[in-house]
């Protein structure tokens, strides 16, 4: 009881909302109607509509445009599998060829279908009333020769039964792998896309830490060209034995120079057509000696046997001397 208030006031609020919005289209799957198929059904084609009817079911089970369409307690619901999960679908959107399809077909027709004719479509306006009629206004009246090509079954749902049917998350990817129906009702279309939306891919997902990721090329030149390489002996990094200087002062040595790290790429290629410049400190030359960097304890010698020699001679001179003026006396 409590089922049925719920329904009828679902009923009674979703016609107007609906009417007023047709985008609404199939409510999502989930509702239980009774329905347990525990195998693909028998389908069987109306003669003169592109619908199939199930002829050796209990109940009013229609298969239309690629979905499956069952009238169960005055409601339409629609679903892509056999077996549901199923979605109300309002009176104002259900597709034209579910609505005519004669009263004969259905298996389970309601009370209120009782004397109708049964080679023709259901009187959908006198039950749901004036505003619905008033807006699927010709509903009833169509080109019969202009009737499109029935829907192909999707077929592969055969191997999906008892214990292998899949669940509603899995229902939407198998859907797009084995039926390749492009549907032509607007209803259905909607449908497909929100079914199209869910199978979407969900984005890539960040791996575990520590995990190797995918490096472009570039991205690898760059950490090869961070790593240093060792000095190649005799190259152009290598750096020279600097020669000692004499005279006990300090020798200086060049830092190592490094050698630049190996690059990949345009800039690579022009730095190799230039010669690699390495500063080499060239041994100095020794200034010449001059006499002020000669040591005091060399030049000393010299300077005291010059001295001495002025003396002698002037010695020789001064004793010459005192001989003539001795001379001189003695006269």
């Amino acid at each position: 009881m409590r089922y049925v208030i719920i329904v009828l006031w679902m009923l009674f609020w979703s016609m107007p909302s609906a009417m007023a919005q047709v985008s609404i289209g199939i409510a999502l799957p989930g509702v239980s109607i009774g329905i347990n198929l525990p195998l693909f059904p028998e389908l069987v084609q109306v003669p003169g509509y592109p619908v199939y009817y199930a002829p050796r079911l209990s109940s009013n089970f229609f298969f239309y445009d690629g979905m499956y369409w069952v009238y169960e307690r005055d409601n339409w619901y629609a679903s892509s599998w056999y077996n549901g999960p199923w979605g109300l679908v309002g009176p104002e959107v259900v597709p034209l060829y579910v609505l005519r399809i004669p009263v004969r077909y259905y298996r389970d027709p309601p009370m209120y279908f009782r004397g109708w004719r049964s080679d023709a479509p259901p009187r959908w306006g006198e039950h749901w009333g004036h505003a619905w009629e008033q807006r699927r206004s010709g509903w009833d009246r169509w080109n019969r020769s202009s009737a499109p090509a029935p829907a192909p079954l999707p077929v592969y749902q055969r191997q999906y039964a008892g214990d292998r049917y899949p669940r509603l998350a899995q229902q939407p990817v198998l859907h797009g792998q084995n039926y390749r129906h492009q549907p032509r009702d607007a209803v259905v279309r909607q449908h497909y896309q929100e079914h199209a939306v869910q199978r979407a891919p969900a984005p890539a997902q960040r791996g575990p830490q520590g995990a190797p990721q995918d490096r472009s090329p570039r991205q690898q030149d760059v950490q090869r060209s961070n790593v240093p390489t060792p000095p190649q002996q005799g190259g152009p990094g290598a750096p020279r034995a600097q020669p000692q200087q004499r005279g006990g002062e300090n020798v200086q040595r060049p830092a190592p120079v490094q050698a630049p790290p190996q690059q990949r790429g345009p800039a690579a290629q022009e730095q190799r057509q230039q010669p690699q410049q390495v500063p080499v400190q060239r041994e100095q030359q020794r200034p010449r000696p001059s006499q002020e960097s000669v040591p005091q304890g060399k030049a000393a010698p010299q300077e005291s046997r010059r001295g001495q020699g002025q003396q002698e001679n002037e010695r020789q001179k001064g004793e010459e001397r005192s001989q003539e003026r001795g001379q001189g006396r003695n006269r």
